[in-house]
């Protein structure tokens, strides 16, 4: 059940805080499934000031608690720091109860509220609504931010300096944070949030929420490192006592080491030689998630993202994105059975600027019809570029099984574009011995032996599996044991804190079957169990019959170990099936390859 809380921040400053123990859309950002909490900040005056409203998912409880703090009649400035279709019609919403209404916006903000503001019409031969849509109101008073804008809020005999900050990024070009003076508080917006439904003001220690924040950088922040890394740099210069995200608690005894952390998690991204870059325009948000999705996938093996918003986005910055790219994706709404301008715009240019051989992409979401997708793929095919995977076409808005086959189809081609920069290399030294592989301590590294067992786990729709050696056994009170998983296995994301998986130990000499079904290649989507006799842990996780034991574990912990994460879990339940059989183990002859 969605609610909105009031929680005092100082005084006259209150946080109206939307809770939702669901997640609210299947966007890969919610991945964790730990709900969210929307942070709205209201401070009273003669005009009071409302900082980054929710969405329209929070409407009714959301205008109930306003107009407690906030009559109907009284005028109110808005300060909308994200513009999306969900934030646009809470803001209809008010504009039909607050008369005198007005709104704050950075240049892109404004161009997308008035793109937005009223919704198009149905299209020919869709089906009717179910009920009459309510009248678009007129748009109230829209304030312009170009640059650095002070005002003053509050109490005529009591104001506070507000200062608003334009901060456009390719996924939220309408991005605008606010600083308050007397408090050293930053509304961070989109930036520095965390998918939690919590009801604490703030994070009771520092890094308390260190996991569901870096989930939420790996999703939103990695594909777009260098533009995140721009805005952390400015930021620096503000006088900053705690920082207001727009999702989770407040944060004010480690928000420098979360600067930190932001410049850390997005390094391997600064300094990889590999680049794609993903190229987009999305209407309704549904086209960002899947552009989202497969930077994701991009950014976990370590290749640079270069994401563009072409809507936002000049020619200059499309070439260059392009001539330092090793593979270029596009991705497109559907509009009126055309694909946007700025999207035919940047298709030109990719198929002028391109280097011939150029692997490409093309994706996109749409509702009755996906014609632009269709052009798109079209022009590149006659154009002879190869394909990096086939187009994908998503009506509507992508679920989470979507939201995964992308994660993994960015993996696989980040993947691909390793490999092929390995042969090249390879072919330059000529085929010498690679002393980095086969150094004495790497060889002695080979001989420490790990189980051979297959990792299975299942959450939801979702699926997973992988041969796991690096298995060890790590308390024996509670019993626990820790696998360590590449960064780059698609499994990886349903390994986190609270999630349950299944470790099958395999059978000596009865290895052989069970380990060639799970190292060939998997599409990515495809169920890893067809063709094998499949039970369930009493968790629901899959057990392999043809194992010599099992382990039910719960995610306890996650540690960032270089190039794989650490789990470690507590073994809830487990069983042998074979009391007679042996442990089969791993012989490596290096410690530079499993």
């Amino acid at each position: 059940m969605r609610r909105v809380i009031t929680l005092a921040v100082a005084d006259q400053l209150l946080c109206l805080r939307g809770l939702s123990p669901e997640r609210l859309r299947f966007e890969v950002e919610y991945g964790l499934e730990r709900g969210t909490s929307a942070n709205s900040f209201f401070i009273p005056g003669p005009e009071a000031t409302l900082i980054h409203p929710p969405g329209e998912s929070f409407r009714g409880p959301f205008l109930e608690v306003l107009q407690r703090h906030c009559p109907l009649d009284h005028p109110l400035a808005v300060v909308v720091g994200h513009v999306n279709p969900n934030r646009v019609g809470l803001l209809r919403h008010m504009a039909m109860v607050y008369p005198r209404l007005r709104l704050l916006a950075s240049s892109a903000g404004v161009k997308l509220l008035q793109e937005l503001w009223t919704p198009p019409p149905p299209r020919q031969g869709a089906p009717a609504p179910l009920i009459d849509p309510q009248p678009t109101p007129p748009m109230p008073p829209l304030r312009m931010i170009r640059g650095e804008h002070q005002m003053h809020v509050g109490e005529p005999d009591d104001h506070w300096q507000l200062r608003l900050y334009p901060a456009p990024t390719p996924r939220w070009p309408g991005g605008l944070l606010a600083h308050e003076d007397r408090y050293g508080i930053l509304f961070s917006g989109k930036f520095f949030g965390a998918h939690i439904c919590t009801e604490e003001l703030e994070e009771s220690h520092g890094g308390l929420h260190e996991e569901d924040r870096r989930f939420y950088y790996d999703c939103l922040m990695a594909p777009m490192a260098q533009q995140v890394d721009n805005v952390v740099d400015r930021l620096e210069e503000f006088a900053i006592q705690a920082l207001a995200p727009g999702h989770g608690p407040m944060i004010s005894q480690s928000w420098r080491s979360l600067f930190n952390d932001y410049r850390r998690w997005g390094e391997g991204q600064r300094r990889s030689p590999l680049s794609v870059a993903l190229l987009f325009a999305s209407a309704y948000g549904n086209t960002a998630a899947l552009a989202s999705a497969l930077g994701q996938g991009i950014a976990k093996v370590g290749v640079r993202v270069q994401s563009m918003n072409c809507e936002f986005s000049s020619g200059e910055d499309l070439r260059q994105a392009i001539h330092s790219s090793q593979a270029v994706l596009i991705g497109s709404p559907t509009l009126g059975g055309h694909a946007p301008t700025p999207i035919m715009a940047a298709l030109g240019t990719v198929l002028a600027e391109a280097a011939p051989g150029t692997p490409v992409g093309v994706f996109g979401s749409y509702g009755w019809s996906g014609e632009a997708i269709d052009l798109l793929e079209k022009k590149l095919q006659d154009c002879g570029f190869p394909f990096a995977f086939p187009t994908l076409r998503v009506r509507f808005s992508p679920d989470a099984a979507t939201l995964k086959r992308c994660d993994e189809i960015g993996t696989d081609l980040g993947q691909t574009l390793h490999r092929q920069q390995q042969q090249q290399q390879q072919r330059r030294v000529a085929g010498g011995l690679n002393d980095s592989r086969s150094g004495p301590s790497l060889q002695a590294l080979g001989r420490v032996l790990g189980s051979l067992c297959v990792l299975t786990v299942r959450r939801g729709p979702l699926s997973g599996a992988m041969v796991a050696s690096w298995v060890s056994q790590a308390s024996f009170t509670p019993p626990g044991i820790t696998v360590a998983v590449a960064k780059d296995r698609a499994v990886e994301q349903l390994l986190h804190r609270g999630n349950h998986f299944a470790l099958n130990v395999l059978a000596s000499g009865r290895e052989k079957g069970l380990m060639k079904h799970f190292l060939q290649p998997f599409a990515p989507g495809a169920d890893r169990f067809v063709g094998l006799e499949v039970t369930e842990s009493p968790h629901g996780q899959p057990l392999l019959q043809e194992a010599l034991a099992w382990l039910d574990v719960q995610v306890c912990q996650r540690m960032e170990c270089g190039d794989h994460w650490l789990i470690y879990g507590h073994v809830d339940h487990g069983a042998l099936l074979d009391e007679t059989g042996r442990t089969a183990v791993h012989q490596r002859r290096s410690g530079a390859y499993y």
